[in-house]
């Protein structure tokens, strides 16, 4: 980390080490940390793998990079993380349930071509198991259903943290306000403005690609969609 700040050595070591999500970092502190079956929670988290994900952490952050920034999908975590990092700042990134249904529909890491029984996401309740059967048990459905899960599973976890902990950001606002919406993240994480980082940032266009589920599906998958996810999509937003 204090390398990759040196000229010549720095741009090096960028294309042999890149930023990743690094599931096996933290499997090997606490081994249900990548695919538990259901969110992990703050009495998860054992004195022997706080201990252990603090001294290992503790080198990754430098004077000139005092936060770690770090990446998980799926479940929150939060319960757990903010038990380890009691000072940590959470970021939840979220989107339109209609897209992300159709994003997991295309990805070779799905897991619900194999039913809920064998996917990542624990067993149905009673509501979500007549959804699904509601609709002949359609992958569609399944993929919007999983949304759900997760978002509720979010919605509980911010209830177990400082509200001064967490920020939420749509992908959709992220999308069309770049460099507005890194600056609100910069200033939440307590880091200061940084104008170069920001004129890098405005040489990119990022480009929503929420409409995609409106293009891949046929109109009948899309109206199991919409009945799966309407009061939901308006709860968040995307009435």
């Amino acid at each position: 980390m204090r390398a990759i700040d040196l000229p010549g050595a720095g741009s090096l070591l960028r294309r042999r080490w890149e930023s990743a999500e690094c599931y096996e970092f933290w499997n090997h502190f606490y081994r249900g940390f990548a695919q538990p079956c259901r969110d992990l929670r703050a009495d998860d988290a054992t004195p022997r793998a706080i201990a252990a994900l603090r001294r290992a952490t503790a080198p990754l952050v430098t004077a000139k990079r005092p936060r770690l920034l770090a990446k998980v999908t799926g479940w929150p975590r939060l319960g757990f993380l903010h038990a380890v990092f009691p000072d940590a700042r959470f970021i939840h990134v979220y989107r339109d349930g209609r897209a992300v249904a159709n994003s997991l529909l295309q990805v070779d890491f799905w897991r619900g071509w194999q039913g809920p029984a064998q996917w990542r996401w624990g067993p149905f309740d009673d509501g979500d198991q007549r959804e699904w059967e509601a609709h002949d048990r359609s992958f569609v459905a399944l993929a919007a259903i999983q949304w759900k899960i997760l978002m509720r599973a979010a919605d509980a976890a911010k209830r177990s943290i400082p509200a001064s902990s967490l920020m939420d950001v749509r992908y959709e606002d992220f999308a069309e306000r770049p460099v507005e919406m890194f600056r609100e993240v910069g200033e939440f994480c307590g880091l200061d403005p940084d104008t170069r980082f920001e004129r890098a940032l405005g040489r990119y266009r990022v480009e929503s690609a929420n409409y995609k589920w409106q293009k891949d599906l046929s109109p009948a998958q899309q109206a199991v969609l919409l009945a799966v996810l309407g009061e939901d999509l308006v709860r968040y937003g995307y009435g």
